[in-house]
């Protein structure tokens, strides 16, 4: 828990009259919280993501494994003209990336065309990511690169929105600084009607969907 939640959750105990909840009160305070209306739906939930995701312009590649990712970017990179250089968020750095194919672990900076990175789920229901920031990902990558690749463990499709709020309080840390929901590329109609990407972030979101990818390597 943050140091200045903490302190304010204090003062408020004290001003009370009373100490921290015991873990009976807490769980029963919790089960008192309503269960949200969730969206019913029978298709698998990595098919069901890969289909939203790609409906508003994200783009989807299967790799088999973790140690595919650097090829695969690289035939990203090679198929969109881009340098062999990319900022590449930390928990990615030592995968076995192409000989001349150079990268740094961030923050992006402008001129930076392309960035890796992982994230902590993906949402079948919508098929948006969620990406948490923290010293090892920071939210730069994930905005100011025209050019966005994230990596998805497809154990960490979970079904619905409530199920990845749960993996963002179960964080070790708490919950992160910042948390960035992704749908696909940026874009705005603001010009006189007309669709633009890349207006606010990249005009490209494409995800590296692991096939074995399991959730302690993510």
């Amino acid at each position: 828990m943050p140091e200045s939640r903490s302190t304010i959750l204090q003062q408020i105990r004290a001003a009370l009259g009373r100490g921290p909840l015991s873990d009976a009160a807490a769980a029963a305070l919790d089960a008192r919280r309503p269960t949200h209306t969730r969206i019913a739906f029978d298709e698998d939930p990595v098919g069901r993501f890969v289909t939203r995701f790609e409906s508003r312009s994200g783009t989807v590649a299967r790799v088999s494994s973790f140690d595919a990712i650097p090829a695969a970017v690289d035939a990203y990179r090679e198929a969109h003209g881009l340098p062999p250089h990319a900022a590449v968020a930390r928990p990615l750095a030592g995968l076995p990336w192409p000989a001349g194919f150079t990268h740094h672990p961030g923050p992006s900076g402008v001129d930076e065309q392309m960035s890796v990175t992982p994230c902590l789920a993906g949402i079948a229901e919508i098929g948006s990511l969620i990406l948490a920031s923290g010293p090892d990902s920071p939210t730069t990558l994930n905005f100011v690169p025209d050019h966005h690749l994230i990596v998805l463990p497809a154990g960490r499709i979970v079904r619905h929105f409530e199920d990845a709020w749960a993996l963002l309080r179960a964080l070790p840390g708490g919950l992160p600084r910042a948390t960035n929901i992704i749908s696909g590329p940026s874009r705005t109609g603001d010009v006189e009607l007309t669709i633009q990407l890349g207006a606010h972030g990249p005009r490209s979101v494409h995800v590296l969907l692991v096939a074995d990818g399991s959730a302690a390597a993510a």
